[in-house]
């Protein structure tokens, strides 16, 4: 069914970029099958249900783990094969959860049914102390705790979306970083660790970025109401603050460019 397109750009980017996934695994599941492996292929978008922040859904967690119970039957089928970054609202409007939230969908479908463990399978031999494009005798993390690797996915480490770990931590559940170049090794586990690592340094560079300083006019001081109202607006516009610097008359963010709602912040 043709429809006009709304005039809400976010809306539309879902709606186009998730057909992507869709087709995807759907050839992916029809190839396993014809290899002998069955699986049943589903539509994470009729059990993974989100508010209508469009390109950044919040998943409803209970409405979710009940459609989950019933779409994941392991009693029935041993495998299945779904898609990952996409969710749907409850008039089921396709929305997705923000960039690399295909991790993100494994440890909420892990949190919900209880699983032992999460695999993530990249081009990578685990999680490296630095990006091997740029850095050469790079290293790889055997181990790394759920806070650590927090840490360095927020920062700009794109091997792991930031919020796949807590519904991890909530469950205590495993997730391991493998390569699908060299399925045999081992690679990365991130999990609960209660001592203390001797990690190796870690270098993370972050591209495309932007600073803004913000400063006073009137020679008055940055105060806490004042940034108090920067960060207000950077809420309102959804934009994401990934370093911050403060001075007695001015602060200064750096944020991801190009970035959403950019240009509406600098014109008001």
């Amino acid at each position: 069914m043709k429809h006009s397109p709304s005039l809400d750009y976010d809306f539309e980017y879902d709606q186009i970029v998730s057909l992507g996934e869709i087709l995807s695994t759907k050839i992916a599941s029809a190839y396993l099958n014809h290899l002998g492996i069955n699986n049943k292929w589903i539509d994470i978008r009729q059990g993974l249900r989100t508010d209508a922040t469009w390109r950044e859904g919040n998943i409803d967690w209970s409405l979710t783990s009940e459609l989950f119970q019933s779409q994941f039957n392991f009693a029935k089928n041993r495998i299945y094969l779904t898609q990952g970054f996409i969710g749907a609202t409850v008039t089921n409007q396709t929305t997705t959860l923000g960039r690399e939230g295909s991790d993100y969908t494994a440890a909420i479908i892990a949190n919900i049914l209880n699983a032992e463990n999460v695999t993530i399978w990249k081009d990578v031999p685990g999680i490296m102390n630095a990006d091997p494009n740029r850095f050469e005798e790079t290293q790889k993390l055997d181990m790394l705790s759920y806070r650590e690797a927090v840490e360095m996915t927020y920062y700009g480490a794109k091997v792991i979306h930031p919020k796949t770990m807590k519904p991890l931590v909530e469950k205590n559940i495993p997730l391991y970083v493998r390569s699908f170049l060299e399925p045999d090794k081992h690679g990365s586990v991130i999990c609960n660790i209660d001592h203390v690592m001797n990690y190796v340094p870690v270098f993370i560079t972050k591209e495309d970025q932007v600073l803004i300083t913000i400063s006073p006019l009137d020679f008055s001081f940055m105060a806490e109401e004042s940034i108090s109202d920067i960060y207000r607006l950077f809420a309102q516009y959804r934009m994401k603050v990934n370093l911050v610097q403060q001075s007695a008359m001015n602060f200064s963010l750096a944020i991801d460019q190009p970035e959403r709602g950019f240009d509406k912040l600098i014109g008001i």
